[in-house]
Parts: C-alpha cells; structure tokens; sequence
C-alpha cells in the first residue's frame, strides 16, 4: 500500500517562500506522473503542478512562474518550491501520483497533506 508523507508546511509572510517535500513509501514514484494538489476548507482539491516521468512540468492557475515542482527518483520524493507566496495560496498542500493523461486525477490514497498559512 502506497503512504504520502508531506512535510515543509508552515507561516510565511506575503512575498515569502517555503519548500514542500512528498515522499512516498510502498511504491516506486519513478514511472509515474506526479503532481502537487491544494485544497481550502469547503472547497474542492485542486491540481496546482504536475510532473513527467521525463522531469516535463506544467503548471496551473496563478502559480506559473512561482512553484517550482521537481522530483529525486532516488529518494522516491517529489518537492514543491513556492515563491513570491500569496495569501490567496494559503492551502493544505498534498501530493499524489496523477493519471499520464488527462483528466489528471490521483491514482493512491491520499497522505495527511502540509498546511501552508501566507498571512498578509
């Protein structure tokens, strides 16, 4: 059984950066697409970045041209690097495994995400 352990959460101020880390446990990430997720409360889990077997990036919404999405085969992780943050980017952040085709849904259950809180 695949586990998702994200970790890099936390407060930063409007304009700041943070870096998130997905690891994954239980499965090779190394065939596989994989993408970062965000969701507020009451809202619906959106895809924000996803990630080729081949390192090709796309990038969605208001984040192109400050998240940085990469991923060490090695350590079987797969990290998140956000600038110039936004309060509007205040989120819990999760990753997964995404479908090579769209629509990129998630492929294994889903870990206990990071709470990134951009504060303005």
């Amino acid at each position: 059984q695949v586990q998702l352990v994200e970790s890099g959460g936390g407060l930063v101020q409007t304009g700041g950066s943070l870096r998130l880390s997905c690891e994954a446990s239980g499965h090779t990430i190394t065939t596989h697409y994989m993408g970062w997720f965000r969701q507020v409360a009451g809202k619906e889990r959106e895809l924000v970045a996803h990630i080729s077997p081949t390192d090709d990036t796309t990038y969605y919404r208001s984040v192109k041209g400050r998240f940085a999405i990469s991923r060490d085969n090695a350590k079987n992780t797969v990290n998140l690097e956000m600038s110039s943050l936004k309060p509007e980017d205040t989120a819990v952040y999760y990753c997964n495994a995404v479908r090579s085709l769209p629509p990129r849904t998630s492929l294994w259950s889903w870990g206990q995400g990071t709470q990134v809180t951009v504060s303005s």
